[in-house]
């Protein structure tokens, strides 16, 4: 029975709609993301889909919009798909009790948006592997000043290392978990 999952928070196709999207951050976030799919499926490692819902028919997370479905690209067989409202994948979801009744002790976080509910989760399962560049964020304007995607994910690592989670990238999982990769 494996003991560890990965989590993708919110790799949905609401993201698109939104108008802070920045492109460029998707699409050097997209190959750190397959990989990291790919990685785990090789090795086993059962995945787990979190969709976020926020119903407003005027946001693209109302499940009246058709827009809670993989992104493009994303669309790999789950192992369970569990749907939140809260910014945490815990909350009210099950993913919980799934993880015990699964044997599941270690999470590897993965998905969008990296400083809320990527973070989230991650402080309130605490003691997870954060595989940072599996995770996507994008600039955001705060008390006036413009915080970019590369500060806000600093930060992100800074508060979560050590204390919530480890720090992780998707080369050395690939080291851990399937040996000495030339490179």
């Amino acid at each position: 029975m494996a003991t560890t999952a990965l989590l993708l928070i919110d790799v949905q196709s609401s993201f698109p709609a939104k108008e802070y999207r920045v492109e460029t951050l998707a699409a050097a976030w997209r190959p750190y993301q397959r990989e990291l799919l790919d990685l785990t499926r090789e090795k086993g490692i059962p995945l787990v889909r979190i969709f976020h819902e926020s119903p407003s028919s005027a946001s693209p997370f109302d499940p009246i919009n058709g827009l809670i479905r993989p992104l493009e690209g994303f669309e790999d067989e789950t192992d369970v798909t569990f749907h939140k409202r809260a910014h945490n994948a815990f909350t009210d979801t099950g993913l919980e009790r799934w993880l015990r009744l699964a044997g599941i002790n270690r999470l590897i976080i993965s998905g969008i948006r990296t400083e809320q509910c990527c973070e989230t989760t991650a402080r309130v399962g605490a003691d997870l592997d954060f595989v940072s560049e599996a995770t996507l964020t994008f600039p955001m304007v705060s008390a006036g000043r413009k915080w970019s995607a590369e500060e806000i994910r600093a930060r992100t690592e800074l508060v979560l290392e050590g204390r919530f989670a480890r720090i992780v990238g998707v080369e050395t999982l690939k080291r851990e978990w399937l040996g000495d990769v030339s490179q």
